[in-house]
């Protein structure tokens, strides 16, 4: 299969790919007039490209065909994740674009054992993270990873979802229940330290549904993801 690379427009009957993406093609991949990628304009479009001119810096290519991605979910998904310990937010990161979510969005809890600190710096390489993930997963989009929010911020955003899910150890409703293709979601899982009793009242007045994953206790970073894969699969997106 060609290598993906994303284009910042694919309007005309040509592209050009510069910076990181050019010097990939062109210098580890060794491009050459006549080779075939697909180019992805981050925003739903697949073209088929054949490169006709390859620079260490710049990569000239002609458009061959659009099309809409294949890969794009119509079930949006974001996940609002507390902010974990050590590398745990990086692996949710990748796994959660291979599976789908459009956003990630780390928040502050009452039990976050981490503080924030150099976010900025940070956020550059999260999205990096997610990037890497998006193409190597055929993904039609660029999935964005935020800066971090507060607990209360983080609810403020509940509002402009058509369901809003709570990841909570105490239990909730059948999730297979709440999903629906074509919806727009958030799923809202805890740090380490999981929520308060306070914190889980809280989302619910922001209109989040409870819900559990089963009997067992997953860890913050298994938590994300398996609620992801199991949206995705209700919603029939994993067909």
């Amino acid at each position: 299969m060609p290598h993906r690379y994303f284009c910042p427009s694919l309007a005309g009957d040509t592209a050009l790919l510069e910076g990181d993406e050019a010097k990939h093609l062109a210098k580890v991949m060794r491009a050459k007039p006549g080779d075939e990628v697909i180019l992805c304009d981050g925003a739903g479009t697949d073209a088929d490209a054949r490169v006709t001119l390859a620079s260490p810096d710049r990569v000239e290519l002609e458009i061959l065909e659009r099309r809409a991605s294949a890969a794009e979910p119509s079930t949006r998904v974001t996940l609002y994740v507390g902010y974990p310990k050590q590398d745990k937010l990086e692996w949710i990161i990748q796994k959660g674009v291979e599976l789908g979510a459009v956003r990630i969005v780390p928040f502050f809890s009452r039990y976050c054992v981490v503080q924030p600190k150099k976010e900025p710096e940070k956020n550059v390489r999260y999205n990096r993270i997610a990037a890497e993930a998006a193409k190597q997963s055929g993904r039609g989009i660029l999935p964005t990873v935020e800066l971090p929010r507060t607990f209360a911020q983080m609810l403020d955003e509940l509002a402009g979802y058509d369901r809003a899910l709570l990841c909570y150890e105490g239990g909730g409703e059948p999730l297979s229940r709440l999903v629906e293709k074509g919806q727009n979601i958030a799923i809202i899982t805890g740090a380490e330290g999981g929520f308060s009793e306070e914190e889980a009242a809280r989302a619910a007045a922001a209109g989040a549904v409870t819900i559990g994953l089963g009997p067992r206790i997953l860890r913050c970073e298994t938590a994300p993801v398996a609620a992801l894969a199991a949206v995705m699969a209700f919603a029939g997106e994993l067909e």
